[in-house]
C-alpha cells in the first residue's frame, strides 16, 4: 500500500506543480500577444494531445518528470511574416521579462493557496513543553529546565514543536546566539534564555537541531507501545505483538522509541533477552538480533515500529485560522520558507551547511508517498513546500533556468541591446553543467540515504 501512495503521491505532485509553473508562462503570453504552440506536461511521447481554438496543442506526455510551453520564436525556425508580431522574441524586454518571471510566481501563488487552505483548516499540536535536558548541553548552560515550554525562537512565535525546529533549522552552521522565549509551568513566568552558538552544526550531514541543543520533547512517560511488527523480524520471532510495551533489550532500559533503535543497533549479531508487556503480564523472550540488511554498518534491526503513547488533551494546542487571517499566515509561511531556501542554498555555497542535505527525485518520492499516506493536511504542506523549492530555484541566476533568462533580459534592458548570441551560447553550456552537477549529488545523495 505505501508504494501505491508513493506512486500517486509523486504524479499528483509533480503534475500539481509542473501543471501550475507552466501554466504561468502559458497566461501571461498569451496577455501579451505570443503565440504558444504547444502546453506540455511531461516529456517525450504523448499519450494525449488536444487542440484548442488558439491552435495550441496541449499535450500529457510519458515521461512526467517536468513540462514546457513552447512559442513561436524566430530563433527556432521560419515565422511567416503575418505572425512576426506574436513572436516572442519580437516582444519587448518588459513582456519577455513578465513571460519568463511567471512560472515561478505561479508556484509561490500556489504555496500560499495550499497554506491559506491550511490554515483554515486548523491543526492540532503538540505545546512544544521540554521534557529533559542533558546534563552539560548548550541547553542547560543556557538556564533551560524540563517543564518550561518554548514561547518563541528569535522573536518568532512557535505554537508547536514543528515551529521550533524551523527556527532552529535557520540557524544551522552558525555563531551568535539564539533566543528562546520560555515559561515555566508551574509559576507562569516568562523569561528569556540564550543558547550561545559556535558554528553550530556546521557541514552536519543530517542535522537534529534539538537533539544538539540537549533538548527532548515531553512525552508520556510509559513504556514505547509497539505499533507494528515486521514480518520474519528479531521481533515477530520472539513473539512481538501490535500493542505490546517494550520493557528491556539485553538488561538496557526502553524508555522511548529513540531509545529501543539505539540499544537494537548495539546488539547486532547477538543473542540478548527483550522482555516486554502485553496487558498486566509481564513476558520475555531471548533473541537473535540480526544486522540491518538497509545499511553498510553492522547495526541491530529488532523489526519493532514503536512510538510514544498519544499525548492528554491538554498539551495538545489548537492553532486555526478565519478566511482572512488565513491569507496572511500564507502570505508570510511561504516568504519564511523561500528565505529559509535562499539561505540553506547560500550556507551550502560557504560550507555551513552539508551539500549532502540536497535531495533528489528518490527522497521527494519518498516523503511525497509519505504525506500522501498521512492524510491531505500533511500532503497539502509538502505540495506547499515543494511548490516554493521549485520557484525559488527556478529563480536562481543559472541559465538554462527562468532565473538565467531574466538575467539576460534584464542586461539586455541595462544595455539597451542584447548579449552575443556566441556569450549566450557558453552560459546556456555553462548552466547545462551546473544544473547537471547538482542532479548527480542529489542522486547520489538519495541512493547514500536508501
Amino acid at each position: 500500500m505505501s508504494a501505491l501512495y508513493t506512486v500517486l503521491g509523486t504524479l499528483v505532485a509533480i503534475g500539481v506543480l509542473v501543471t501550475f509553473h507552466e501554466f504561468g508562462h502559458f497566461w501571461v503570453a498569451r496577455r501579451c500577444g505570443v503565440r504558444v504552440l504547444r502546453f506540455s506536461v511531461g516529456f517525450g511521447t504523448p499519450l494525449l494531445r488536444w487542440h484548442d481554438r488558439h491552435g495550441t496543442e496541449f499535450a500529457i506526455a510519458a515521461i512526467p518528470l517536468g513540462g514546457y510551453v513552447k512559442m513561436l520564436d524566430e530563433r527556432e525556425g521560419d515565422v511567416p511574416a503575418d505572425q512576426l508580431g506574436q513572436s516572442f522574441n519580437r516582444k519587448s524586454v518588459g513582456q519577455r521579462i513578465a513571460i519568463v518571471a511567471a512560472g515561478p510566481v505561479a508556484n509561490f501563488l500556489l504555496a500560499i493557496f495550499f497554506f491559506w487552505i491550511l490554515g483554515m483548516l486548523g491543526s492540532q499540536q503538540a505545546r512544544p513543553v521540554i521534557g529533559a535536558v542533558e546534563v552539560g548541553s548548550l541547553a542547560e548552560q543556557a538556564g533551560l529546565r524540563a517543564g518550561e515550554e518554548i514561547l518563541a525562537v528569535d522573536g518568532e512565535a512557535t505554537p508547536g514543536w514543528g515551529a521550533v525546529n524551523l527556527q532552529l533549522v535557520k540557524r544551522l552552521g552558525e555563531s551568535g546566539s539564539i533566543e528562546m522565549l520560555v515559561r515555566d509551568e508551574e509559576s507562569s513566568t516568562e523569561t528569556l534564555r540564550r543558547i550561545e552558538l559556535d558554528a553550530w552544526l556546521r557541514g552536519a550531514a543530517d542535522p537534529d537541531p534539538l537533539a544538539s541543543l540537549g533538548l527532548r520533547r515531553w512525552f508520556v512517560q510509559a513504556p514505547p507501545l509497539v505499533h507494528e511488527v515486521r514480518k520474519d523480524s528479531a521481533a515477530q520471532l520472539g513473539g512481538v505483538q501490535k500493542g505490546d510495551r517494550l520493557l528491556s533489550l539485553g538488561g538496557e532500559q526502553l524508555e522511548s522509541p529513540e531509545a529501543v533503535v539505539a540499544v537494537a543497533r548495539s546488539f547486532a549479531g547477538q543473542r540478548v533477552e527483550l522482555r516486554y508487556l502485553r496487558g498486566e503480564q509481564e513476558l520475555s523472550a531471548v533473541l537473535q538480533i540480526p544486522a540491518d540488511p538497509k545499511v553498510v554498518e553492522r547495526l541491530g534491526y529488532l523489526g519493532a515500529v514503536v512510538a510514544y503513547d498519544p499525548l492528554p488533551p491538554y498539551m495538545l494546542r489548537e492553532v486555526s485560522y478565519g478566511p482572512l487571517e488565513a491569507v496572511g499566515e500564507g502570505l508570510r509561511r511561504t516568504w519564511s520558507m523561500s528565505v529559509l531556501t535562499l539561505d540553506s542554498l547560500r550556507k551550502m555555497l560557504l560550507g555551513e551547511l552539508s551539500v549532502k542535505n540536497l535531495s533528489g527525485p528518490i527522497t521527494i518520492a519518498k516523503v511525497a508517498g509519505a504525506s500522501a499516506q498521512s492524510g491531505i493536511g500533511d500532503f497539502l504542506n509538502f505540495l506547499a513546500i515543494l511548490s516554493i523549492s521549485l520557484g525559488v530555484l527556478n529563480l536562481l541566476p543559472i541559465p538554462v533556468l527562468d532565473g538565467g533568462h531574466l538575467l539576460f533580459y534584464l542586461i539586455e534592458w541595462v544595455r539597451g541591446r542584447p548579449l552575443s548570441e556566441r556569450v549566450q551560447t557558453w552560459g546556456v553550456q555553462i548552466g547545462i553543467s551546473l544544473v547537471i552537477g547538482v542532479m548527480i549529488l542529489a542522486l547520489a545523495n538519495d541512493l547514500g540515504r536508501l
